[in-house]
């Protein structure tokens, strides 16, 4: 019996070039797809030599062919930070929307299981926390945030259709603040912003009051749920992320003790729509898929300092101030 096919969108990416790490070292056949809008190659080079990995260099958004065999696809194609989808909104509103169904198309087509990349900004601006699989979002489609929002919120629609009218199995990740590895260090998020500061010996900007809440989950707890979902038999989405809560003022600090610096914290003003609160009510993934982070946010935080560290001086001194508490 060969390798398990399976096809993952998104893969020169952060996320996605760590779920191809896990399907190499689960022995699938693994090909990557990516048209490095937003990816970086260096991500996976050190998986071409091997010979159960491909490489395409290729935009979902048009149509979508690989031959052969497939039994799985995961699409993690799109740009997941606001410097990016504020900087290419119809690319990303064309990620989400005809990617998404150029992949569901292929599904149906090689009869594969696809699980498609969701996001906790789907509940937007939250008017209830923890944010639980049932809430239906606070979100505004047409602010800035709506390019993201809504192609995430159309993805899951679309997918569900194509379950309950094609009866595709499918499988939706509904994924919380990530962090670990890989990294682009002035990709808008607040933590590789905040660790690029310091390592530039800059103040820490924080917008708005610094009240808003995330939850940060390490990278290696958020693939294994991902896997676990994939080999499950659920089709609904499912929140993966780490319920550990912090605030924008506390994390400055534990930024700040981590990299021994001496800077001070700045705000400005808080961008719209920025959400409030952001806490995964994981109780599904426990239950369903026995599921939990395991890697608390000191070790990962540690971790993560360190490859920001070991990257040339040239990427640590670029800089982009524009994120959004992401």
């Amino acid at each position: 019996m060969g390798r398990k096919r399976i096809l993952i969108t998104g893969a020169a990416g952060f996320l996605g070039s760590h779920l191809c790490d896990r399907f190499i070292k689960e022995d699938f056949h693994v090909m990557g797809m990516d048209n490095l809008i937003t990816g970086d190659i260096r991500n996976i080079e050190h998986l071409f030599p091997l010979e159960n990995f491909n490489f395409y260099n290729h935009d979902v958004s048009t149509f979508v062919h690989v031959p052969g065999e497939l039994d799985y696809i995961l699409h993690f194609a799109s740009p997941a930070s606001p410097i990016d989808y504020l900087k290419i909104p119809i690319q990303t509103l064309k990620v989400g929307s005809l990617g998404t169904h150029n992949l569901l198309g292929l599904a149906r087509s090689k009869k594969a299981r696809i699980l498609v990349a969701s996001t906790s900004e789907v509940y937007g601006d939250p008017t209830v926390s923890p944010q639980s699989e049932d809430y239906w979002g606070n979100v505004n489609p047409v602010g800035p945030r709506g390019v993201y929002d809504e192609a995430k919120r159309f993805q899951e629609a679309i997918t569900m259709a194509y379950h309950t009218f094609h009866k595709l199995e499918t499988r939706i990740v509904r994924i919380f603040n990530t962090y670990g590895p890989r990294m682009r260090l002035n990709d808008g998020r607040v933590l590789p912003a905040f660790i690029g500061q310091a390592l530039r010996g800059e103040d820490l900007t924080i917008f708005g009051d610094g009240k808003q809440t995330r939850s940060f989950c390490y990278v290696d707890d958020q693939v294994e749920g991902i896997f676990r979902l994939l080999m499950s038999d659920y089709p609904y989405p499912v929140n993966i992320g780490n319920p550990d809560e912090i605030t924008i003022n506390q994390f400055a600090e534990e930024i700040i003790k981590l990299t021994g610096t001496k800077q001070k914290v700045v705000h400005q003003d808080l961008p719209i729509d920025d959400p409030k609160q952001r806490r995964p009510d994981i109780t599904k993934a426990k239950e369903l898929l026995g599921w939990a982070p395991k890697v608390s946010r000191e070790e990962g935080l540690k971790i993560t300092y360190q490859y920001f560290k070991s990257l040339p001086q040239r990427e640590i001194n670029h800089k982009d101030f524009t994120y959004y508490n992401k």
